[in-house]
């Protein structure tokens, strides 16, 4: 009796350990999400009249409002905005930057969905110049994106993650053979598929105007790698079955095989190569909606 009851115990520790190392790869993923990706905030120091001038910038805006940038300045520091549209045939337009207090700001015209535009910053005083970016650097480039209301992106956000919780820890309990993966594998495809395949695409189609642009109609690196990801886990699902079937080799193989295929996903910054507005396209006519593309590089040529 006291080997069954050390046994039950070892089995309770080791559900337990492989929770918390899943919540802490999913935290990871998480905060890996949020710091990386053409979208996020660009972030730095510029040194100039001795001082340090921290700065965070958008790469994102909502379409139908004129994106606003703002650093903090020391007096008698002057700025000027230089910002053109992506791979556009514009000239480069420059506007002076307005003192509001301690800091400089500036605004970026909207553009319709999709429509990217890249800026620096340059500022001087009698001492010094600096620029944002470094000189010799890529502008920034911000893209303008559809209102996505709340009560759609966050179910979206949250579902994703909380698959990526539970499939990481199917993949952990595959390593140890343990008992239950297969309902887990099944609750992350189903995860997977509710927050990926349904969610995502509708909080697509309010940004940019398209519910999907990945294969076979677009190049959209987001809508490739989510079906990928939801591909490994059909697999996955069909192989592990409950019981005795969660303990065959080659079925816990293609269990943890899902597991990296899902970490891999998340370490591929979000929103790379998707939708952008063809200005050219649609100066020669093309409607808005039909004139953004997916697959494009993110840095300008």
């Amino acid at each position: 009796m006291a080997k069954t009851a050390g046994e039950a115990t070892a089995k309770r520790g080791l559900r337990w350990a492989l929770w918390v190392a899943a919540f802490l790869l999913m935290v990871a993923a998480a905060v890996h999400q949020r710091r990386t990706g053409p979208t996020h905030p660009f972030r730095g120091a510029v040194a100039l009249d001795g001082e340090t001038i921290s700065f965070r910038l958008p790469r994102s805006a909502v379409s139908g409002h004129d994106a606003v940038l703002s650093v903090a300045a020391p007096a008698g520091v002057e700025g000027t905005l230089r910002w053109r549209r992506l791979r556009s045939d514009d000239d480069w337009h420059e506007t002076e930057l307005a003192r509001e207090g301690e800091r400089l700001s500036g605004a970026l015209p909207t553009q319709p969905p999709a429509g990217k535009v890249e800026y620096r910053l340059l500022l001087g005083s009698p001492r010094g110049e600096a620029s944002i970016p470094a000189a010799g650097e890529e502008a920034i480039v911000l893209r303008f994106r559809g209102a996505v209301p709340a009560w759609l992106l966050l179910p979206h956000v949250l579902t994703m993650f909380v698959a990526m919780l539970v499939a990481v820890r199917a993949g952990l309990g595959a390593l140890f053979a343990a008992a239950g993966t297969a309902r887990l594998a099944r609750w992350a495809l189903g995860g997977i598929t509710l927050g990926g395949m349904i969610l995502g695409p509708l909080v697509q189609q309010r940004a940019f105007g398209a519910l999907w642009t990945g294969w076979p109609l677009g190049g959209d690196l987001t809508d490739n790698k989510t079906l990928v990801m939801w591909l490994a886990w059909i697999v996955a699902v069909l192989a592990v079955r409950p019981g005795a079937g969660e303990r065959r080799p080659w079925a816990r193989l293609l269990l943890a095989a899902a597991t990296v295929v899902t970490l891999a996903v998340y370490l591929v910054p979000h929103s790379l190569r998707g939708s952008e507005l063809d200005f050219r396209a649609l100066e020669g006519g093309v409607s808005p909606t039909e004139a953004v593309r997916t697959g494009r590089p993110e840095a300008p040529r």
